[in-house]
């Protein structure tokens, strides 16, 4: 297996990677992660982390289902 991560951590529209950032800072002071930008993320558990992502997908949901309505 490759270890050729070429196609990975892309960002395919550049002009969302701001609004990416905000929201990775807004989810990661909602689950007690202050100053998340300025922290070294891999002194963070994967817990930690992995909380980040994920309530910054459920966010990403929410927003598109609203968008729905």
């Amino acid at each position: 297996m490759s270890s050729n991560n070429s196609g990975r951590n892309r960002t395919l529209v550049p002009e969302a990677k701001a609004g990416l950032n905000r929201l990775k800072t807004e989810v990661a002071s909602e689950v007690g992660l202050s100053d998340y930008e300025n922290i070294d993320k891999g002194s963070l558990s994967s817990r930690q982390n992995g909380y980040v992502g994920g309530y910054m997908v459920k966010h990403m949901i929410q927003d598109y289902e609203q968008g729905l309505k």
